[in-house]
């Protein structure tokens, strides 16, 4: 066993997989189980999973994912089973997971979310929830510490235990809040969005949705700029660094709108990328000349604009709305629309994916109402 700080609770240290499988047996069907990862994301695209946490009735866990191939040994009751698993803003922990758990835990208690929609804010800090709901003060000073060094400090150690030493308790309060406002299963269905999201592996087909300034460029330039995101997305996930290593967002703007007469000119244009080697250069510099033909055209997504004229006094009146409907429900109206959703609405006419499901019950008939 790995020796633990005596600030915090004794967390076993495992570093082999049938110690994992043995204290995971343990847990009844019904278990909520506290879960947290620590990860490092400096010079990769993917996150490298350093180390997990585990909680559930006073007995805690530090699996070491450096010591073995953890595997699947989630799936069966996290992935598949009937536990309950806590955690807190859990986006980035699950792409962390995506490996061992795709489709990410069956049932997910994210606290953040919860927390929002029982009146406490959007995006409150597992620090400030901690502190509000038990009184007990969290040191955060091993937040940037190196998750992959070993041995772990006695810090780090202790750090890593508080993070799910108290997830139960914060769970058990919000969820009692949550049946006691009827959101059990709004909280639910933004749960398995959130999972969704976070699970996605294969990017975003249409990334020049993002990028606002080529609102009003030609077609052909937007398609252009689509495949030039594409192709960095699969060339970066490939050598798993980060997509800016390969391009900055400006730089795919510019060989979009000016697409580079000669490779020598693409080698002036890029220089100084971290992970763009001549290898990657050469195929970007294909990847430009190659022609656009009608149907990569007509596959390309357009790009909501700002509102302007009356789509500007439309958007007004939508969050004027939006505003009313989150006061009368008592929920952060961040939560019910953020507004990035509504300028698309306002701009396109099309539903946002955002706001389907409980948000499309509540919005739907008063937002369209207001279209110009």
């Amino acid at each position: 066993m790995h020796p633990t700080s005596s600030l915090a609770p004794h967390a076993a240290w495992l570093t082999r997989r049938d110690e994992l499988l043995d204290w995971l047996s343990g847990l009844p069907a019904d278990a909520a189980l506290g879960f947290d990862t620590e990860f490092m994301r400096r010079n990769t695209f993917y996150p490298q999973l350093a180390l997990l946490q585990m909680g559930w009735n006073g007995r805690y866990a530090l699996v070491d994912p450096l010591a073995f191939d953890i595997g699947d040994a989630l799936r069966p009751q996290l992935g598949e089973g009937t536990v309950v698993t806590v955690m807190h803003s859990a986006s980035e922990d699950l792409e962390a997971l995506s490996s061992m758990l795709p489709h990410g835990p069956r049932q997910l208690f994210d606290t953040q979310i919860a927390a929002a929609f029982v009146g406490m804010g959007l995006g409150i800090s597992y620090r400030a929830l901690v502190a509000e709901l038990t009184g007990a003060e969290l040191d955060k000073g091993e937040t940037r510490s190196d998750w992959l060094q070993r041995p772990l400090t006695d810090s780090q150690l202790a750090y890593a235990t508080l993070d799910v030493v108290y997830l139960k308790p914060v769970h058990e309060q919000l969820a009692e809040r949550l049946v006691q406002r009827d959101r059990v299963a709004w909280h639910a269905e933004d749960c398995e969005r959130l999972k969704q999201r976070a699970c996605y592996r294969e990017g975003d087909p249409q990334p020049q949705r993002g990028f606002r300034g080529a609102a009003e460029w030609r077609p052909e330039q937007r398609a252009l700029l689509r495949r030039i995101l594409l192709w960095r997305d699969k060339t970066a996930r490939a050598l798993d660094r980060p997509r800016p290593w390969m391009l900055e967002d400006a730089q795919a703007m510019s060989l979009a709108q000016q697409p580079p007469a000669s490779a020598n000119e693409l080698e002036q244009r890029t220089r100084g990328q971290r992970a763009l080697r001549s290898a990657q250069r050469s195929e970007l510099f294909e990847t430009l000349r190659r022609p656009l033909d009608a149907d990569e055209v007509a596959a390309t997504e357009s790009i909501p604009g700002t509102p302007q004229g009356d789509a500007k006094k439309a958007l007004a009146a939508m969050k004027d709305c939006v505003d009313a409907r989150a006061a009368e429900l008592d929920l952060p109206a961040g939560l019910l629309c953020p507004r990035k959703a509504l300028e698309e609405y306002v701009v396109t006419a099309r539903w946002p994916d955002f706001l389907e499901g409980w948000r499309r019950e509540v919005l739907h008939d008063e937002l369209a109402r207001l279209l110009p």
